[in-house]
């Protein structure tokens, strides 16, 4: 068996990367990838590998050489790269691939070494690898049946999105045999060239042979393998993070992107922190119905959105804001409004980290798991130079929540010494009371009552970007609606909340589920050998490891081999072995529970 690697294309997506150099000698993680391919390809004991190359070709062909590869190197130029596309450079290697059997691999790809074994060890001699297709992926696409016989090849121009579910991704690795390649494919290419000219793809050949009655090449599925195709730098920077040469380096690149993990192949994301149960169904294709319109027309501005929210929360229009997201509305807050703040630590970090000031007052609970209530607040703050106080409640991580009662009391010990209270309730319609602060009587009473409450965490829409402010103090609230700007939200977050009253009810509803999901879940967690759960009232749950396995291992772990994502918090707390783990749906909580049993077997 020989490899054939087509790497003559210039890349012009990756721009100046590929500025003076060929694609597949761009680095990922400092390793260019054609170094890669080849090592990997060194290792199964082929006869020989051809490498069409074309632009910057002396320069690949020098580079290779030097890579002290024991396998017999072949190279071909196709000179005309800027002129044709892979379907000519595939053919100037047509009589090689008559010789035997033959492995093809584009050179724009990265992948794991099970992904090659597991396509020279199936003993069917003529494949073409394959998976299932997934939103971040790009190209040509198959149908196949049960026995993996490919039903069509799909075209990006013939693709069709309502089909996406029937759909796998062409990988661009196959496995051709020598009668497959002698009676089939080369005779088939040399026609189709004939016909179409040179500037197709070689896909297209595949295509054409599918519909044979009796089809000479199969489908190989992957089941979880890693692989990526580069083709901008977006690319890049994802396969960095998925390739990363050490757990550590996965980790740190991985969560450093802080969302977008859609791109991820199977990634499951237990990090951040999204109602699972919420939206309906029948909202999504509401809002799915009104696509084409929300994309051409301009969101209303502030004055319009405001009345939404103002429905939405039963205030008035002068006392809520409406925010890209709760964190535009912390930044003016904290920024514009807040001076002399005290805070709670370990919290959301995102209000001390807009404050910006030296003079923030810190309080840590001493008590176990970094428990506290109002009063241990009262008793700490009090007599402390503060002008404002910072709650999350519940408290992020640490779950830790403030009864309503309390909140009550805490507003009237504010109040009563003139300082400025701000509560972050995103997590509050989780805890068992789930009572809001968002009360036109509330906030009228306190105006020094500040209330901040993110949409995208409590109603599982942050794609939307979408959060409130409510407060009695009319001029604050006007001043952080002049501080945005005029379109801060988009025509799609309108719209949800032009709707979102019609459906409150399965938002209610939405709420039960997760209260529920959450005893299981922490009931099955607390099980685990080496793991103590800290009861939670939020949709997360923060857990100390008491074994010989630290938070960050058993993070990087779970990320390495379990590819789950969920947030170490040994930096934030000090070096103390806690995570913490988002609650989502019984059957992701479930993969959750098995990858961290087998986990903690190892310890």
């Amino acid at each position: 068996m020989q490899a054939v690697i087509l790497a003559a294309g210039m890349g012009k997506r990756l721009k100046h990367l590929t500025q003076n150099n060929t694609k597949c000698m761009v680095k990922i993680n400092g390793i260019p990838l054609i170094d890669r391919m080849l090592r990997q390809i060194e290792v199964c004991s082929l006869s020989r590998i051809i490498i069409v190359v074309g632009y910057e070709g002396r320069k690949l062909i020098n580079h290779v050489k030097q890579l002290n590869i024991h396998t017999p190197l072949v190279f071909i130029w196709n000179d005309t790269y800027d002129r044709t596309n892979n379907i000519y450079s595939l053919s100037l290697a047509g009589d090689w691939l008559c010789r035997e059997d033959t492995l093809l691999f584009e050179s724009d790809l990265i992948f794991e070494d099970s992904v090659l074994k597991e396509l020279i060890i199936d003993p069917r001699d003529t494949l073409a690898l394959a998976d299932r297709y997934e939103s971040w992926m790009d190209g040509t696409c198959m149908k196949l049946d049960d026995d993996d016989n490919i039903l069509e090849f799909v075209p990006g121009s013939r693709f069709q999105y309502s089909e996406s579910g029937n759909y796998y991704k062409t990988v661009n690795i196959y496995k051709f045999s020598q009668n497959f390649s002698q009676n089939y494919y080369v005779p088939f290419l040399k026609a189709y060239i004939k016909a179409l000219g040179n500037n197709e793809y070689y896909e297209q050949v595949l295509r054409v042979i599918a519909v044979l009655d009796q089809p000479a090449i199969k489908a190989k599925r992957l089941h979880g393998q890693k692989w990526y195709e580069i083709d901008d730098i977006q690319d890049l920077d994802i396969a960095s993070s998925m390739f990363a040469e050490d757990a550590a380096g996965k980790l740190c690149l991985t969560a450093g992107r802080y969302g977008g993990y859609w791109r991820y192949p199977k990634l499951l994301d237990f990090c951040y922190l999204v109602n699972p149960y919420f939206p309906s169904i029948k909202m999504k294709d509401e809002m799915k119905a009104s696509f084409d319109r929300l994309l051409t027309q301009y969101p209303s501005g502030m004055r319009v959105n405001s009345l939404l929210a103002s429905r939405n929360f039963g205030v008035m229009e002068q006392n809520i804001a409406v925010g890209n997201g709760a964190a535009e509305l912390i930044k003016v807050l904290m920024e514009s409004i807040i001076r002399k703040a005290g805070f709670v630590r370990p919290a959301f970090e995102e209000y001390l980290n807009r404050y910006g000031n030296n003079d923030a007052v810190i309080y840590v609970p001493s008590g176990k798991d970094y428990r506290y209530d109002e009063s241990d607040l009262e008793k700490f703050f009090c007599g402390k130079d503060i002008e404002s106080l910072i709650i999350i409640n519940p408290d992020n991580p640490s779950g830790n929540y403030i009864s309503y009662k309390g909140l009550q009391k805490l507003i009237g010990w504010s109040k009563d010494r003139g300082i400025k209270l701000v509560i972050d309730e995103s997590f509050a319609d989780f805890a068992n009371e789930g009572q809001t602060l968002i009360r036109q009587d509330l906030l009228e009473q306190n105006p020094h009552l500040f209330v901040v409450k993110s949409i995208s965490k409590s109603y599982g829409v942050p794609g939307l970007r979408l959060g409130v402010l409510a407060s009695g103090n009319d001029g604050a609230v006007a001043q952080v609606k002049k501080s945005v700007s005029i379109w801060n939200i988009n025509s799609f977050a309108e719209f949800y909340m032009q709707i979102e009253e019609k459906y409150k009810t399965d938002y209610q509803l939405s709420l039960v589920k997760l209260k529920t999901e959450r005893e299981r879940f922490m009931k099955e967690l607390s099980d685990i050998n080496g793991m103590r759960v800290v009861p939670s009232q939020a949709n997360y749950i923060m857990a100390e490891l008491t074994g010989k396995m630290s938070s960050k291992e058993f993070t990087e772990k779970l990320l390495e081999d379990e590819n789950i994502l969920i947030k170490d918090l040994s930096e934030k707390l000090g070096g103390k072995n806690y995570v913490r783990i988002a609650v989502r749906n019984e059957k992701e909580n479930n993969i959750f529970l098995d990858a961290a049993r087998r986990i903690c077997k190892i310890d």
